[in-house]
């Protein structure tokens, strides 16, 4: 198994192509997701009033902020493992991933709505509860991000069901912890789909390099 993975390695790595298209991949990756965070800082400190919403208003705040967190970590360990595990698997996701972030950060920064009250949370420290637990609710990323996953992994149906259920999971724990309002996360479904087209349209040669047979 270990030869076998640094044999693919090796073979991809000789290629100017690839290591060209991935090296640009962690870089447009970590450019974006820097975007977001001025993003949600933006939002944060503009937030204004709570909203009625038809499902957060008729439910009570359920005290969920550890599997939130949690569960957005080993999300994040397994989601890059998968990436490292096969180079094929690179620079499709990073870009991807890279364009998530670009196009979410779009929308955080139109619209500035205040959490919804009340939220039950834990004191997880400044810098995790500004990450978490910011203005940043249009639209939910944990609800989207996993469904992401599911649209890019839906020729291997282990993955594919195993981001879905990720993706339904997410949602429900931001619903049930008032993380998000239900907008957030009905939305996040469809734009997220609109922006794996998108990934398709400009990164054709990753993707056919993504769904590739190499084992």
């Amino acid at each position: 198994m270990r030869s076998k993975f640094l044999q693919h390695y090796k073979e991809h790595v000789s290629k100017r192509e690839f290591v060209t298209s991935a090296v640009f991949s962690l870089i447009f990756f970590a450019l974006c997701y820097y975007i977001n965070e001025l993003a949600i800082q933006f939002a944060t400190e503009r937030a204004g009033n709570a909203v009625p919403d038809i499902i957060l208003s008729n439910t009570p705040a359920l005290p969920v902020d550890n599997l939130f967190i949690w569960g957005t970590i080993a999300l994040a360990v397994v989601s890059v493992g998968l990436a490292f595990s096969h180079p094929k698997r690179i620079a499709f996701m990073f870009k991807t991933a890279g364009l998530f972030f670009l196009i979410r950060s779009g929308f955080t920064s139109l619209t500035h709505l205040g959490p919804f009250a009340p939220h039950i949370a834990d004191d997880f420290g400044a810098s995790v509860n500004r990450a978490f637990f910011g203005g940043d609710l249009f639209f939910s990323g944990h609800t989207g991000l996993p469904f992401l996953a599911a649209l890019a992994f839906w020729h291997e149906k282990l993955w594919r069901y195993i981001f879905l259920a990720c993706s339904v999971f997410f949602a429900t724990i931001v619903l049930l912890g008032h993380i998000h309002y239900s907008i957030d996360v009905m939305s996040a479904f469809f734009i997220t789909y609109g922006i794996y087209h998108i990934a398709l349209w400009l990164f054709p040669r990753d993707h056919e390099l993504f769904i590739s047979d190499e084992a």
